[in-house]
């Protein structure tokens, strides 16, 4: 039976360890945060008066830790309020509080002596249903329990966060052999609804699955690079948002992550698959480790494979020149690949665009897509058993927009299996099965249902969707469009809630919006309980539609623009509660999104009102 935690210990208080207890704080849960003691006293704590017996001293590691939780820019609490809900503590005196925890996660360093060492003193103090788990990003279950109990066994797994814990939504649960499949959907439950992870399901292989995946990217990515000749600040160009990959791209995210961290995990494959095929290209680039020598480790390290340099006005942007090992002024790029697939707004017809160019860009996005979808196509069922744990985890864990299998949907797997196979490349079993079946696509859509293509079953199985998640492209094809416009549309999606979505270009607020919006609001208050303003976008909502009251001042239709402002400017209506009294955890996330509403549309208004107050100028 998975035990209700209402306290956790978090072993290990680095950056992963301090993030995890910052995010815990964040969900309402007191945790202990310990660390080991340190090995001598510094100066500076002898001045002090410090002795080896003094808690400032012993608890150095845990209070750096908590410090750190303070001072992390981006934020790892959403108040610092939170903070007294940490104590820290050290090993040596404190691990018996771990006890009185309903969860003990180990988060010490990547050595298994370490950690054996470690759960020989928990499971001297562990109480029967306590779960223990790892933050190991590689180390085999199996290695890290062996001489642990029975009892011990059922209740221990794998929880690898990602970081910052705070904003990466991926969360990978492995199971031992041993492990009570009750504790792992309990921590799966947990971890979705109280911290808010999206859950992946991986297998006791090193690396997992969002790292064994995209690392082999990022490295492949790096040797392609030599090869082609291409600059680093070229890479990153074609590998940021026109494949659907983040603005900080492959180098840029290597330097946020950490180099050093980077190679630790693309070593551990190395070390502990040697029958993986691409084994080799796990290990980097000479100039890598040369970076990693000189300790060129990132923004860490304020130098990597880009670095900033000066204040202000004049900071300016450098790169690393790997073929002189110098640091230069980055260059603007363009291709006429990229240039092609600025317009698209749409991810897949973008990805296309830029695949289907004949420039150096094209061949080298072309290069490396396909080799991380082949390898990607490749690993299953070792990593895990299905393409949407894979996709699932790439997207949370390294913010692709798409999936790999999503991506190969989205640039015609027919095709593009068709051009790899021209190329000579060695298409996987499992695709070649499941195209010779009639199945052109991993994912489809029935009925309001979308199904992926298990390559176990020969067939298509639903994408398992939690209860507690609502998609609202399902409820439309589904019939549940209460209302519609050109900018919005209200759906009824169950419990009496009706719920707004933005359809205009980046979601900017317009007339028919805040048309909707009214409606909305008249509805609830006649037919509903309520109503919640939600989509699905990769932005909510960039603001208004500043343009659309230009054009109306230039036009000077003083009109539209006094009933823009009087139609947005937000009043409490009748039924709304007072956000000074919530009676519930409900009413207190309604409360706190009705006052952002408020001063957005506070902010709006008085935009509109300043436009409009030029009528009296004209």
């Amino acid at each position: 039976m998975f035990p209700k935690i209402r306290r956790a210990a978090v072993l290990g208080a680095g950056v992963m360890g301090s993030g995890i207890a910052a995010h815990l704080a964040n969900a309402g849960i007191p945790c202990l945060m310990l660390d080991i003691v340190p090995p001598q006293l510094t100066d500076e704590e002898r001045k002090k008066g410090l002795t080896e017996k003094s808690p400032a001293f012993r608890n150095r590691f845990a209070a750096k830790g908590l410090e750190g939780i303070k001072k992390a820019r981006p934020a790892l609490l959403y108040s610092l309020k939170d903070l007294k809900l940490i104590s820290v503590g050290n090993f040596d005196d404190d691990l018996a509080k771990a006890a009185e925890c309903d969860w003990i996660v180990e988060v010490v360093t990547e050595n298994l002596a370490i950690k054996k060492t470690l759960y020989d003193k928990i499971e001297k103090l562990w109480k029967p249903g306590t779960v223990v788990t790892s933050n190991t990003s590689g180390i085999a279950i199996s290695q890290m329990m062996e001489g642990r109990g029975k009892e011990f066994r059922r209740h221990f797994l794998v929880t690898h966060f990602f970081n910052p814990v705070r904003y990466m939504k991926l969360l990978e649960l492995v199971a031992g052999p041993d492990t009570d499949p009750e504790i792992l959907r309990g921590m799966a439950e947990f971890g979705e609804r109280k911290l808010g992870k999206g859950i992946v399901y991986g297998k006791d292989t090193p690396n997992f699955i969002g790292n064994r995946i995209g690392v082999f990217a990022m490295m492949y990515a790096m040797h392609a690079m030599v090869a082609d000749g291409l600059s680093i600040e070229e890479v990153d160009k074609i590998l940021g948002p026109a494949m659907g990959r983040p603005k900080s791209a492959a180098y840029g995210t290597a330097d946020l992550v950490g180099i050093d961290t980077l190679l630790h995990v693309s070593d551990n494959v190395y070390k502990n698959l040697p029958g993986d095929p691409a084994r080799e290209l796990f290990l980097p680039p000479p100039f890598v480790s040369e970076m990693v020598k000189r300790g060129w480790l990132g923004r860490k390290a304020k130098s990597g494979f880009f670095k900033m340099e000066g204040k202000g006005d004049d900071k300016k942007k450098f790169v690393l020149d790997y073929k002189t090992m110098d640091y230069r002024p980055s260059g603007k790029v363009s291709f006429p690949s990229l240039d092609a697939a600025k317009g698209e707004e749409e991810v897949g017809p973008r990805i296309r665009k830029v695949i289907s160019g004949d420039d150096k860009a094209a061949v080298y996005a072309w290069k490396v897509l396909s080799e991380s979808l082949l390898y990607s196509a490749k690993r299953i069922p070792e990593i895990a058993d299905d393409v949407v744990n894979v996709d699932n985890a790439i997207k949370w864990g390294f913010n692709w927009t798409l999936g790999p299998f999503e991506t190969w949907d989205a640039i015609g797997l027919k095709e593009s299996v068709e051009r790899m196979r021209k190329e000579g490349k060695e298409i996987p079993e499992n695709v070649t099965k499941m195209l010779a079946g009639g199945n052109n696509s991993f994912y489809r859509r029935r009925e309001g249902v979308t199904e992926y293509f298990d390559f176990a079953a020969g067939g298509y199985k639903p994408v398992p969707v939690s209860p507690d998640i609502i998609f609202l492209p399902a409820l439309a094809e589904r019939n549940k469009v209460v209302r519609r416009n050109p900018g919005a549309a209200l759906y009824d999606i169950g419990d009496g809630v009706l719920c707004l979505e933005f359809l205009t270009k980046m979601n900017t607020i317009d007339g028919d919006i805040v048309s909707m919006m009214n409606e909305g609001v008249e509805l609830a208050e006649k037919e509903f309980a309520g109503m919640v303003i939600a989509n699905h976008a990769e932005n909510f909502c960039v603001g208004a539609n500043i343009m659309l009251v230009f054009m109306a001042a230039q036009n000077k239709d003083f009109d539209a623009i006094e009933k823009m402002v009087r139609e947005f400017s937000w009043r409490p209506r009748r039924g709304w509660r007072s956000a000074a009294a919530p009676r519930s955890a409900w009413e207190r996330t309604v409360s706190a999104r009705r006052r952002r509403h408020t001063w957005g549309s506070w902010r709006l208004a008085s935009v509109y009102s300043r436009l409009a107050g030029a009528r009296r100028r004209w």
